[in-house]
């Protein structure tokens, strides 16, 4: 997500948008400062650049299994440390967790490079606050509908949002995590958790293989290339996952979230966005039967190990009642 500072300064909510047209001041918005935009570029850059010496060092001789286990595992660990911990436990408290598995989720999520965990937190609320109207930090339709604005806002919707001069309060946002001592140690460590990101890869490496060219192998496959493949899957749901895919639940007016399932393994379940937006407290965003959502799955076995409790499981009336719900609207919209 968002590498930002956190502020104060106020989003203001817009009752003048008809659901087509650009929002109201969409281009005001300045470039964020150069240092943000420089080390963000950076940050979306290097894993690009890295994967192309990757390919080359691999050029006749392939890639090490080393370095793919390294890179699944990494990918596994801080992609559910953002799925489970930032987003279904965090941002939305779909069920509680023991005080050290939520500073532990809160840690291995940090280590994905997608911001502190209470800004991450805070963008994230304010986006499910404003789905898809003025207000959204990263909505794909904010340039409007039209072809032209499709294009241009499903790009700031995956990226260019990060540049941007639009800050989110967390005082408004995440008061709850600002008054959490835990979280507020976890966002100031959050540089030292990066680097530890791009650390533990090259150690294992060079642990493994007994060669620093192990390790440097290591570091671009499971440090740069892991994280610059995990950044993409979760900015899709941002930007892909409200244009293409199936809408079967109600949302609020003008939320388009989608499921796009192509996408649900690599987002561990993320990608299911029309049913989360649906239901945001819900541990589970795959609400039909054969969705994969693997970070639902690993919310249960903390259920049955104890370590998690009061977990928001679908309510299968409370389903089929959204389900309804859009049957009716859709009726409606026919009839009208």
């Amino acid at each position: 997500m968002r590498f930002m500072t956190l502020s104060i300064q106020p989003v203001q909510r817009r009752q003048d948008y008809d659901g087509t047209s650009p929002f109201p001041g969409a281009g005001e918005h300045a470039p964020a400062g150069l240092a943000v935009v420089a080390l963000t570029a950076a940050i979306v850059i290097l894993p690009f650049m890295a994967l192309g010496v990757a390919i080359s060092l691999a050029w006749g001789q392939g890639v090490a299994l080393t370095d793919l286990l390294l890179a699944a595992g990494f990918y596994v660990v801080t992609g559910l440390g953002v799925t489970v911990g930032f987003h279904r436990l965090l941002t939305h408290g779909s069920f509680t967790a023991r005080p050290w598995l939520r500073v532990a989720l809160a840690i291995v999520g940090s280590m994905s490079f997608q911001g502190n965990v209470i800004g991450w937190v805070a963008i994230h609320r304010r986006h499910h606050a404003f789905t898809d109207r003025p207000g959204d930090p990263h909505s794909p339709y904010r340039y409007g509908t039209g072809l032209r604005g499709q294009l241009r806002g499903l790009a700031h919707a995956h990226l260019g949002w990060l540049f941007t001069d639009d800050q989110t309060p967390a005082e408004r946002y995440a008061p709850d995590l600002l008054a959490d001592p835990a979280m507020a140690r976890v966002t100031r460590a959050f540089p030292a958790l990066c680097a530890l990101s791009l650390a533990l890869p090259f150690l294992a490496g060079w642990a493994i293989t007994g060669t620093v060219y192990g390790g440097l192998t290591a570091f671009l496959w499971a440090g740069l290339i892991r994280i610059a493949l995990l950044q993409h899957v979760t900015w899709s749901v941002n930007s892909l996952c409200h244009v293409i895919g199936n809408r079967p639940f109600k949302t609020r007016r003008h939320d388009r979230s989608t499921n796009l399932w192509p996408l649900a393994p690599l987002s561990f379940g993320e990608s299911w966005h029309n049913g989360h937006h649906s239901e945001p407290s819900c541990a589970r965003h795959g609400l039909e039967r054969g969705q994969i959502d693997p970070s639902a799955g690993v919310i249960r076995l903390f259920e049955r190990l104890g370590w998690a409790s009061d977990v928001h499981w679908p309510d299968a009336d409370r389903i089929q009642r959204r389900r309804a719900d859009l049957s009716s609207q859709a009726r409606a919209s026919s009839a009208d």
